[in-house]
């Protein structure tokens, strides 16, 4: 936010991109009046390697967001991803209390802190606890038991944690491009604030944020969270791929990915060719269309084959009756669905942001969900339930947990 509640920023610290986006609180909602994107060079699978660079990239993306909504801003809501996020799901139980056994949102906390109280490494920090659902006595399935009764409350959760490294670099980039952080959110649950409707959830669903450096994996059961996770794959090795096939610099091959390339000949590939720039004193070649098939399809599969892997994993690829929502910049090639459903053996479709009000077309490709779902949170964490349950910017993530849990419990 800004000094201005009615203004909420989210940024996304992605490794190929740094993208920001304002919004503007109105009358029912909220309403994208700003956007901006710097490449990212100081990031790798998602990870800062590189300060100076980062703190460039996430100014110029942030300039340009300002100036495009006509305000300034002084924090942000900032998403987190990389392979340091580990997710685990626990369970609770504790004894119902009061005298007449109605549960009440005291015992629902008293439940989370038996739930969460396992050994975390010194070096890792919780960054969300996310309900998944509850059992009050033999009874399951339950999504909120305030005010029912019983003589034990159990609670299964599921806990995100992250490195305390990451986490401080991060702040650190951030603090340093002259904004404070109002919150970091797991990148993957920003992605779905924006793409996935609650009755997708519901149904059992899983996200796919397919980015530049890493793939974020989101499982949805009932409605709840049941797995996180990150692979560190992502649309940079198809970039390498066809560099080193079509034996041409990165900076091109990924220009010849984003206009040119196919997931798949699941989708008809025609014999077209393009030109390929020479490079030092060499003359331009043609390539083909099919030859470039070969290079990036191969690529395609292995990564679906590791998505696929991930999710059976969790053994909860049987629940997922909605199939997989793939979103993210890399998912935009032509025929990645199709080769989705081929290997996942799922239904598969890409998706942008929804439902998102303001300057549109700035923001409406599955490059932006994790941004604009990071303003999304802003928005609902900050106006729709208690301004004093945020962290205060600078604060560890492990303050202000208990308002947390109660703002989650609320929310789900």
């Amino acid at each position: 936010m800004s000094e201005n509640n009615d203004i909420i920023a989210g940024l996304d610290i992605g490794t190929t991109k740094i993208a920001a986006v304002i919004g503007q609180v109105r009358e029912g909602g909220i309403e994208v009046i700003g956007a901006g994107k710097s490449p990212s060079q100081g990031l790798r699978k998602g990870i800062i390697v590189n300060i100076d660079s980062t703190v460039e990239a996430i100014t110029r993306a942030v300039e340009e967001a300002e100036m495009m909504a006509g305000v300034e801003v002084d924090s942000v809501f900032v998403g987190l991803g990389g392979s340091h996020i580990k997710g685990i799901n626990t369970r609770g139980m504790v004894a119902i209390s009061s005298r007449n056994r109605e549960i009440g949102l005291q015992d629902v906390n008293r439940a989370v802190e038996a739930a969460k109280s396992i050994a975390i490494p010194s070096d890792r920090e919780i960054l969300h606890i996310f309900n998944q659902e509850f059992k009050v006595d033999d009874q399951d399935g339950i999504k909120d038991p305030v005010g029912m009764s019983g003589s034990r409350l159990e609670v299964e959760i599921h806990i995100v944690t992250a490195s305390n490294t990451a986490v401080e670099n991060i702040v650190k980039s951030v603090n340093r491009a002259g904004l404070k952080v109002n919150h970091i959110v797991l990148q993957s649950f920003a992605s779905a604030l924006s793409v996935m409707a609650d009755e997708e959830k519901e149904l059992g669903e899983a996200l796919i944020d397919f980015g530049g450096g890493t793939i974020d994996i989101l499982m949805y059961v009932n409605g709840g969270i049941w797995h996180s996770g990150v692979l560190a794959v992502g649309g940079n090795n198809i970039t390498n791929d066809i560099a080193i096939g079509m034996r041409t610099p990165a900076m091109l091959a990924e220009e010849i990915k984003c206009r040119f390339a196919v997931a798949s000949r699941l989708t008809r590939v025609d014999s077209q060719e393009f030109e390929i720039p020479g490079i030092v004193g060499k003359e331009p070649r043609k390539a083909s269309m099919i030859e470039l098939t070969g290079i990036v399809e191969p690529r395609m599969a292995e990564i679906f084959g590791l998505i696929r892997k991930e999710l059976d994993s969790t053994g909860f690829t049987d629940l997922l009756a909605g199939g997989v929502m793939l979103t993210g910049g890399a998912s935009q090639l032509k025929g990645t669905a199709e080769l989705g459903e081929q290997v996942l053996g799922l239904p598969v479709r890409v998706a942008g942001p929804r439902n998102i009000k303001g300057v549109i077309d700035s923001v409406s490709n599955p490059a932006w969900s994790a941004a604009t779902g990071l303003m999304l949170y802003g928005y609902q964490f900050s106006h729709e339930f208690a301004s004093d349950a945020a962290p205060k910017s600078g604060a560890s993530l492990k303050s202000g947990i208990n308002n947390f849990v109660k703002w989650l419990k609320e929310y789900f």
